[in-house]
Formats: structure tokens, C-alpha cells, sequence
């Protein structure tokens, strides 16, 4: 996420959060029939008799014990794929869904919990059974109709309806979530925890699944999503706009778009880039692109060389009106019209949020108080583009400057240690930068982006600690980087920079 700092918080986004409701489960076999059960590792092996397990608590499942935010996500479980088919009626901002989950046991349950707010819930089945549910707390507590044993593959299917609001993160000042704004359009913005206000899921990064949208509007609104466009049926004065993410993503990086939009292939940055390039676009910004736009390509080009090649199959944003920040939505950041509006400016997010589908996307940090990696790494690329085309010496006055600037800051947490409460501060993102400077000064260039490209390599659509890139630095490098990284990342005060390699 990269928040332009100059820009005031648009009156629009300060908007209430939706309650926590506790609508009752209405009749859960109405509506749709889920697919047939999937066949258990259990049952599909031939070699001996498994054993089953008494079922764990319900209790010691909800929430994953993330440093900052506990109560995220669930246990007992991990998504293999949701599919969200979702119609979204603008002249009601309502949506009716039907999300399908598909995961495999890790514990012995008989219950298990989803984070979900909001909404009633017209259909509830796991496999081919209707299945009771309650709601405590923003969880929403499913009875599985037989105890699931490790191994076990099991499909939760939840048909709801109602109209989605944003929420009130603890991580952040402003709202996160659903939102429509002053043009029509609806788009998702959901780090860290706004996932659950639009899907029922396990909203934790550290659950990463692959995503199927089947997003139905009435024409000629345009749906985009994560991933690659698949196809567009229409029927009656309806499209359903087909999006597959291939790649295992965190929950809150999942989003839509809808709207009087364009979608703009742009064959040149295709090219260059070697990975299909898209933005969806209002109609004007369509016919009149700015010229960082077109640099995309350039910019994938060059971190593929850096951090290795680009993870996903497509790149590109999309741009709507009042959102005073960007998201690094994977394939398809979202940015705000402000910041796309200001030429210097629109450059160095574009680099920031095309850095986090390598870091923050694909290497996913396993707790939210590691987001440094995502912000941190985003900030670095910034002034790795910085370097590359304007020179060294402009590298050098810039990582000074943010040196010196934040060290005027009063009160401001180390990078390692962020509040729960002020998330994504200057600290995680110029503090964060500056760790991977001191690094890259401490051990060589050439050990330093080697430490880089095999810190992705081996982490590659999984989740990852700080721990994890400590040890790959101090494996590259052959040196001990404790003290480094614990004066960078853990210290009251920002350190010297340091002004030579070993």
C-alpha cells in the first residue's frame, strides 16, 4: 500500500464501518446445491487403515495468533481455491453470492469457523449437506455434518445477499473494503483485514489460495478482477465477466472493479514486459494516458532482471476517483485518481506497487508484524528505479534525505515492531528502505541482489518471516548480520548510515 501523504483523506471514504450483524442462518439448503464430496485422502489410500481422531475445539481454532491482530483468520483448515460467482445490481449496490471454498483438514473437526461480516446468509452446505452455522463475534462458526479428519478435502458452499460496506480496520485512520464512488464504479481495497466485509474466507495471508470470479452486471458496466480476463457471457442485458487467478494469493488482495471502465491492452508494454499488460481505465483516461503509464513494461523488465521473473501471468491497475491511496491488488493494483494526476508523483507509486507482486504478493509475510518485507522492499525498488534512470548520485541524495528526514521523527517505532494500531507507519516503509540499503552497503552489490533474487526464489507463492531473509542474507553473503538487522529493524533510534562495503 503506498499512501500519498500530501493528499487529505477524501471525505468520502470517512464513512461509518458496518456493524458486526448477527443475522440467523435462513434456511441453508434453499437456493443452490454445493458439488459432490470430495473423496478424502483417507479414502483414497490403499495401504493401511487410518485412524481417526477426536475433534479439537472450536475455541482453539478461532484465529491464527498473528502478533498483531490474533483473532485473524481460523485454524484447523487451508483453502485450496475459492470461487466467487457474485451479481452486483447498481441501482440497489446490492450483491447476491455464492462463494464455494475448497480446503483440506489440518486438525480433527467437527466444527470450523470462516471470517465473515455482514450479510444474510440464504445457503450454507459442506459438501453435499446442509449444515448449521452461528455468528460470534465476526466468525462465522460452521457444524461440519461429520468430523473431518486430517487429509480430509472438504467444499463449504455460502449463498448471501445484501449490500457490502466498509469496514473500520484497527490498522488503519479510514475505512477499508467495499466501495462505490462518485462515477458508479465499485472496487475492493482490503489490506489487511477488509477481506472478510465482501467474502466469507480465512482472511489471513498466511492462507493463500487460488481464485476463480464469475462477476455478473448489467451491461455495459465492465467487471475486472484478479488474474486473467477468461471470457465475458452475456445473456438479456447481463455480463458475466470470467477472472482466473492461477497463482496462490492472500485474502486481502482479492478484489473487483465495476464500472463504466475500459479494459487497455498495451502491446508495447506487453512486449517488453514479456507478461500480457492491462489497465482498466475510466473512458477519458483511456483516450489520454499519462506517460508513466506507458512505462510498465520498462519497470517489469527491469525488477525481473533484479528479483527474478515477473510471478504472475498478467500486470496491470486500475484507476478510480476518491481513493486517496493505492493497493497493490495482485495483477491489478488500484490507484487513485489524485495520485494518477500527479505526474512525479504517479511514477515513483507505479514502481511501489508493480515491487509488491514480487514482495508482499508472491513472498507473502506469514504475521502482519513483518510487513516491512512488503513495505520496506516497495520503498527499496522505488529508489532502486531512482538509480537506474537518473544515477547513483541520485540514489545517494535520496536515501540520505529520508535518512535525515526520519530522523527528525519523534516517537517512531523501528520497522521490526510496528503497533497494531498504526500499521503501515513511515517507519515500515523509509526505515524498512533504509535496512536494505545498510545491507546492500554491508555486504556488496553483488551479494546483495543475488541475496534478493534467491530470497524470492525459494519463497516463491509461499509466506515468509523475517528470519527467512535474514538467514538467505547471511547464507549469500557468508557473513553474520545479527547485529545488522537488529540495530536496523529492533532499535529506538535510526541508525548512521554506513558508507562502505567490507
Amino acid at each position: 500500500m503506498k499512501r500519498r501523504l500530501i493528499v487529505p483523506i477524501a471525505v468520502a471514504l470517512l464513512i461509518s464501518a458496518c456493524a458486526e450483524s448477527d443475522p440467523s442462518v435462513d434456511d441453508p439448503g434453499a437456493e443452490t446445491t454445493a458439488p459432490g464430496t470430495s473423496t478424502s485422502l483417507a479414502e483414497a489410500t490403499t495401504t493401511t487403515t487410518t485412524t481417526t481422531r477426536p475433534p479439537t475445539a472450536i475455541t482453539d481454532r478461532l484465529g491464527l495468533g498473528d502478533s498483531r491482530y490474533p483473532a485473524l483468520g481460523n485454524g484447523g483448515y487451508d483453502v485450496d481455491h475459492y470461487t466467487v460467482d457474485l451479481t452486483f445490481d447498481p441501482d440497489t449496490d446490492s450483491i447476491n453470492a455464492l462463494v464455494m471454498i475448497e480446503a483440506t483438514a489440518t486438525e480433527p473437526m467437527d466444527t470450523f469457523s470462516l471470517d465473515f461480516l455482514g450479510f444474510e446468509i440464504t445457503t450454507l452446505r459442506v459438501n453435499e449437506t446442509t449444515a448449521d452455522a452461528k455468528r460470534v463475534d465476526g466468525e462465522l462458526i460452521i457444524e461440519a455434518p461429520t468430523t473431518l479428519q486430517p487429509g480430509d478435502a472438504f467444499t463449504t458452499t455460502i449463498g448471501y445477499n445484501g449490500t457490502p460496506q466498509p469496514i473500520i480496520s484497527e490498522a488503519l485512520p479510514f475505512p477499508i473494503g467495499w466501495f462505490e464512488d462518485s462515477n458508479g464504479v465499485a472496487y475492493v481495497v482490503a489490506e489487511p483485514d477488509g477481506g472478510r466485509s465482501w467474502l466469507p474466507l480465512n482472511d489471513h495471508p498466511s492462507d493463500k489460495a487460488t481464485y476463480t470470479f464469475l462477476v455478473t452486471v448489467p451491461e455495459p458496466l465492465v467487471a475486472a478482477a484478479n488474474g486473467t480476463w477468461v471470457e465475458r457471457i452475456t445473456d438479456l442485458g447481463w455480463s458475466t465477466w470470467v477472472w482466473e487467478s492461477r497463482d496462490p494469493m492472500a485474502s486481502y488482495l482479492a478484489t473487483v472493479v465495476i464500472g463504466e471502465l475500459e479494459i487497455v491492452e498495451d502491446a508495447a508494454a506487453t512486449a517488453i514486459a514479456g507478461v500480457p499488460v492491462r489497465n482498466v481505465l475510466p473512458p477519458e483516461l483511456a483516450a489520454a494516458q499519462p506517460a508513466a503509464l506507458g512505462k510498465q513494461g520498462e519497470m517489469i523488465q527491469f525488477f525481473s532482471e533484479l528479483f527474478g521473473p515477473y510471478p504472475f501471468e498478467a500486470y496491470g491497475i486500475a484507476v478510480v476517483s476518491e481513493f486517496p491511496a493505492a493497493l497493490e491488488n495482485q495483477t491489478l493494483s488500484i490507484f487513485g485518481r489524485d495520485l494518477v494526476d500527479a505526474p512525479a508523483f504517479f511514477e515513483t507509486v507505479l514502481v511501489h506497487e508493480l515491487a509488491h507482486q514480487w514482495f508482499g504478493n508472491s513472498v507473502t509475510p506469514a504475521d502482519w508484524g513483518d510487513i516491512w518485507l512488503n513495505e520496506g522492499f516497495a520503498t527499496y525498488a522505488e529508489w532502486l528505479w531512482i538509480e537506474h534512470t537518473r544515477g547513483e548520485a541520485a540514489l545517494q541524495a535520496t536515501v540520505s534525505g529520508e535518512r535525515n528526514q526520519l530522523a527528525l521523527s519523534a516517537d517512531l517505532p523501528p520497522p521490526g515492531n510496528p503497533p497494531a494500531d498504526d500499521l503501515f507507519n513511515a517507519s515500515v516503509y523509509v526505515w524498512g528502505g533504509l535496512t536494505l540499503h545498510a545491507l546492500r552497503v554491508e555486504i556488496g552489490d553483488e551479494a546483495f541482489f543475488e541475496t534478493l533474487r534467491r530470497y524470492f526464489a525459494t519463497n516463491r507463492d509461499s509466506v515468509v518471516t523475517t528470519s527467512d531473509f535474514v538467514a538467505v542474507a547471511e547464507e549469500v553473503s557468508g557473513m553474520d548480520l545479527n547485529g545488522l538487522f537488529d540495530s536496523w529493524l529492533y532499535g529506538d533510534t535510526v541508525p548512521e548510515l554506513p558508507t562502505s562495503a567490507n
